[in-house]
């Protein structure tokens, strides 16, 4: 008796999860928004790099490379006055960096290099100490180091080969952080979350799963959902800005977006989100190829007599349609529509017209969005 009512029990809670239908997907709050305190910075800054095999610039073509050359070896206490050089184992390179929230001094960032002038390749150059500026114009990090190029370029007289970019590269761990940022996260009076991905019901769901565990932690709600991006948390009097952060980025909240459809037309990339929907409609996909070929015949004239030879044109036109077949898309969910796109052997840049059909005629019930 006991095991016939768990039986009946555990097939009510089947049938009433079936009935609400499929849960929407639950992340924490690290994974689908950020600190606006905690924003990175970019860093830019220009350099030489040495040390190169005669793949540098030409003093000729990159005369800056020749008066930032000058620059340094003056400072370096050498006079270069009325000499002129004409080495190629120097370049130009222009000097990028991101700069990562709460950076201490003393910590190292990656920097990245690219070259400036007519250099053919910048592997087994070393880059000299340069300064790395904001946007503000501070100098935040100082960069130096040998670069890493991931590119390959060789050949002879005849022929060359190129994989990859040679020309730019990395410098791992390559820049020491000299200056802190001026804000100071233990000063904020509250907290900004951004979604990485805007969407209303989401950050009312972050906004309501914070204000539960301040209701429970701290016995009233702090934080409040402003738009559909931004959600602000008021600071407690008696918390610790850290540890409250700690707190909330580990909650879990329920994520939503948009029906979104992503067609990539270089790639023939299709990306189709989960929620995307049809209406019933009908497709027709059919190509039509047309080959035309030139076959042109030489006519020549009969013995001994006083006719020329000519080009007697002769064309070969082959007209041949495939496809063609109509088939009915009823798009309730996404694996319908897939199938139903399969069923009439439609290839990536075939699907990517007929959606865009589609959404022309207004049955697709989703956001349509060409990279």
């Amino acid at each position: 008796m006991m095991r016939n009512l768990f039986s009946h029990a555990l097939a009510m809670i089947a049938c009433l999860l079936l009935a609400a239908g499929p849960a929407l997907p639950a992340a924490r709050i690290k994974d689908v928004a950020s600190l606006q305190a905690g924003r990175d910075n970019q860093l830019i800054g220009y350099g030489l790099v040495v040390g190169l095999q005669g793949t540098g610039d030409s003093m000729r073509s990159s005369p800056f490379t020749e008066q930032s050359m000058r620059a340094m070896l003056q400072n370096l206490g050498i006079s270069m006055v009325g000499t002129q050089t004409r080495a190629k184992n120097i370049a130009a390179v222009l000097v990028t960096a991101t700069l990562p929230p709460f950076a201490s001094p003393g910590s190292r960032i990656d920097v990245t290099v690219g070259s400036l002038g007519d250099a053919s390749s910048l592997r087994g150059g070393t880059l000299v100490m340069t300064s790395l500026s904001g946007a503000d114009g501070q100098i935040y990090a100082v960069a130096q180091g040998s670069i890493v190029v991931t590119g390959i370029s060789a050949g002879g007289e005849a022929a060359t080969v190129q994989q990859g970019v040679t020309t730019a590269g990395r410098v791992p761990n390559g820049a020491i952080i000299e200056r802190e940022l001026p804000s100071r996260f233990k000063d904020s009076s509250d907290l900004v979350l951004q979604l990485r991905n805007p969407d209303f019901s989401t950050a009312v769901g972050m906004a309501d799963a914070i204000n539960r565990y301040a209701a429970a932690q701290y016995g009233s709600p702090i934080a409040e959902s402003r738009d559909s991006q931004s959600v602000y948390i008021a600071k407690p009097k008696m918390a610790d800005l850290a540890r409250l952060m700690a707190d909330i980025e580990n909650l879990v909240v329920e994520t939503d977006v948009p029906a979104r459809v992503v067609v990539n037309e270089r790639t023939g990339t299709i990306v189709i989100g989960q929620d995307v929907r049809i209406s019933p409609v009908a497709v027709s996909y059919g190509t039509l190829t047309v080959q035309i070929n030139e076959m042109p015949k030489v006519v020549q004239p009969e013995p001994f007599s006083r006719g020329e030879t000519a080009v007697e044109p002769n064309t070969d036109i082959l007209v041949q349609q495939d496809g063609g077949t109509v088939a009915l898309l009823d798009g309730s969910s996404l694996r319908s529509l897939v199938s139903g796109l399969n069923s009439i052997g439609v290839k990536p840049d075939g699907i990517i017209s007929i959606l865009q059909s589609i959404k022309t005629a207004g049955a697709l019930q989703a956001e349509l969005v060409l990279q």
